[in-house]
């Protein structure tokens, strides 16, 4: 008698994420979509032409490993003017396939098998999984209340000498906060002392609203030092579909991180890579994006007023939470699909990302889309 061969999963606890389930449901029935986050308008064409340039042009090889030397050196240039950090272009830059991919580079490259990562919750989907992969065990810290507050001390009590990493994501998703100055000054006092390796994922670095700064991770010496810093070109140049991203480090972490790198994908579109070295050669193309998304949160806000669903302006990124509990007693999940199949409007249910599932009673809609869109969401989130 054959012996059948064990394919067990190591992810047995993961199954289809939310994003897959509702922009599943929004297609079957033809839902105006709001669920996933990424425009639903063009990048500029500029940048589409300087891609098909460098094509033209025979850019058309491998890429160096971390990247081309002239767009690592406009990242370089972009962070110390903004926040006072000065890399290394040579060894603490790292140019990635989308910064979801740079985030498991550095996951990947530290945490060992019985490793304790401390993770915010809510947190993006992808991090506990990575974890998990790696052997490591998540922490699962819960922020407070609907407004999605850090209690520093509870962090700071679940530190130990089992606790490789800490993962913090501002300006935030799914709520849309910004870290402030305090809370990261907070964050360096935690920290300090420990061998605790942080990653911050920035992607939304520069949508913020309401003339609020975003305060990196790099801008603080005590993070910067021991700080995986992660960005999302597609995020900033509304081109998700082209996986581009990049992290910073110190340079003993980024050798690590180059390790993993070499044997994953070695290297990223190079065609791509030439066309943003010349881009961010006009630092309006990202210091103007939060006057930008602002003006669309802003468009949304304005056409959902007087509605029944309760709601702060979001802080940053292209996310804005809605309260539905005045309106239902439902869960966000039940409501969330009610709202796709009686109302043609897929959202996301906030407890997908909390932690064991609390549910606030909270959707996230994108906004991120075209005027057209917004004021069709609003028509139907009027008349709930």
């Amino acid at each position: 008698m054959s012996v059948k061969p064990d394919f067990s999963s190591k992810l047995p606890k993961h199954n289809t994420s939310i994003f897959t389930v509702m922009s599943t449901m929004a297609y079957k029935y033809k839902a105006l979509n709001m669920s996933q986050g990424y425009p639903n308008f063009e990048t500029d064409q500029q940048l589409k032409d300087l891609v098909t340039k460098a094509m033209n042009e025979g850019y058309n090889q491998y890429a160096p490993l971390p990247g081309i030397s002239p767009l690592r050196e406009q990242i370089v240039e972009k962070i110390e003017q903004l926040h006072g950090k000065s890399y290394d272009k040579n060894t603490e830059v790292t140019v990635t396939d989308g910064a979801t991919q740079a985030l498991y580079l550095a996951i990947t490259a530290f945490v060992k098998p019985g490793d304790e990562v401390i993770v915010l919750k809510p947190a993006y989907d992808s991090y506990e999984p990575a974890i998990e992969l790696c052997g490591g065990k998540p922490v699962l810290i819960q922020m407070q209340g609907k407004e999605y507050k850090v209690d520093w001390q509870e962090v700071a009590a679940k530190i130990n000498s089992k606790t490789r990493m800490l993962i913090i994501n501002t300006p935030h998703n799914p709520s849309g906060n910004v870290f402030g100055k305090e809370d990261m000054q907070k964050l360096e006092q935690v920290l300090n002392g420990t061998d605790v390796i942080l990653l911050s994922d920035e992607v939304y670095e520069h949508i913020v609203f309401d003339d609020a700064k975003h305060y990196s991770a790099s801008a603080f010496s005590g993070l910067a030092e021991r700080a995986v810093v992660c960005a999302s070109f597609g995020k900033t140049f509304h081109n998700t579909g082209w996986k581009m991203g990049y992290c910073v480090a110190p340079s003993e972490l980024m050798a690590e991180i180059q390790k993993v790198m070499e044997v994953n994908v070695f290297c990223v579109h190079h065609p791509t890579q030439r066309a943003f070295a010349e881009y961010l050669k006009q630092p309006a193309h990202y210091l103007n994006l939060g006057k930008f998304y602002q003006q669309k949160r802003d468009k949304f806000l304005s056409l959902l007023e007087g509605c029944r669903f309760n709601f702060s302006p979001s802080q940053g990124t292209y996310f804005q939470l809605l309260d539905f509990s005045e309106i239902s007693s439902e869960s966000d999940v039940e409501f969330a699909e009610r709202l796709i199949k009686e109302h043609g409007l897929a959202s996301i249910p906030v407890s997908a990302f909390n932690k064991e599932n609390l549910d606030h009673r909270q959707l996230r809609f994108c906004f991120a889309k075209t005027d057209e869109t917004l004021e069709k969401a609003a028509e139907i989130l009027q008349k709930i």
